[in-house]
């Protein structure tokens, strides 16, 4: 009787818990997001409209709302698998390769650009093989989908092999059982399971790479309507003294994560109860 005591009467606890979250959550996350939108908004929706659809604003979200959805989809694809392929098959190297997979996660982002740069670049071990042939993949678009590839790489395959990796294999055997082949197998049975997985995968890979910022800045060159996307339009109006334009896109992209993240909450839980 004495280990439940405490859960008799009022709970003194339950208020004081949800007060002091709150006493932490203010000044790190509620008040900066709000100071966003009340900054963004106190010169009225026409400066926020005009600061917004100004042609450097709009492309900068348009190259980073389509160099984030080919990462994604490259990630998701690898993600899909490696995931199954290291879940499903023990070799010698197995772990070196699950490491290897999930270290970009613990290296600097600016360290990322900066190593894209030295094999990609002009001058890099296959930047220089290519310069020959006129062609360059550093400072373009395609620069930043590699970014966001490195950055990302870990985060669909982290989320979707413990999946598989808890996943029964009874359904897989009898498949295999009643002639289905391994891809129909796959196609059929596995996949619809990885649904959730997918996903949230796919959810989190976007919202990275859609914020990315460090590598993006040192492989795209930062040119202005051609290289320039929304974090790193962010930065260049800021420099300039132009908080207002600034501001508008950090207003789109907090809702962009709050929308991702909604989604990746409320859809997870739906395709898992499929």
């Amino acid at each position: 009787m004495s280990s439940i005591r405490h859960v008799r009467g009022f709970d003194v606890a339950r208020p004081l818990s949800v007060v002091t979250l709150l006493a932490i959550m203010l000044p790190l996350i509620l008040l900066p997001i709000s100071s966003i939108f009340l900054f963004g908004m106190r010169g009225g929706l026409d400066d926020f409209w005009k600061a917004l659809s100004a042609p450097e604003a709009v492309f900068a979200l348009k190259l980073s709302l389509v160099t984030s959805f080919w990462a994604t989809v490259f990630n998701v694809l690898f993600g899909v698998f490696a995931a199954y392929a290291l879940s499903r098959y023990r070799f010698r190297g197995r772990t070196a390769l699950i490491v290897i997979i999930s270290l970009p996660t613990s290296i600097p982002t600016a360290v990322a650009g900066f190593a894209l740069l030295l094999l990609w670049g002009p001058y890099g071990t296959l930047g220089r093989l290519l310069a020959p042939h006129g062609e360059q993949i550093m400072f373009t678009a395609g620069a930043i989908i590699l970014a966001n590839i490195f950055v990302t790489f870990p985060l669909a395959f982290g989320v979707i092999k413990p999946v598989l990796d808890t996943m029964s294999r009874s359904l897989e055997e009898a498949s295999a059982t009643m002639g289905a082949t391994r891809r129909q197998t796959f196609w059929h049975v596995t996949l619809p399971g990885l649904r959730g997985a997918i996903v949230s995968g796919a959810l989190l890979t976007f919202a990275r790479a859609i914020g990315e910022f460090g590598s993006t800045i040192l492989v795209s060159g930062n040119l202005a309507a051609r290289t320039q996307t929304a974090p790193l339009y962010i930065f260049a109006k800021f420099n300039e003294g132009d908080v207002v334009a600034a501001n508008a896109i950090a207003i789109v992209l907090a809702l962009f994560s709050f929308a991702i993240f909604s989604v990746l909450f409320f859809a997870r839980d739906w395709l898992e109860a499929e």
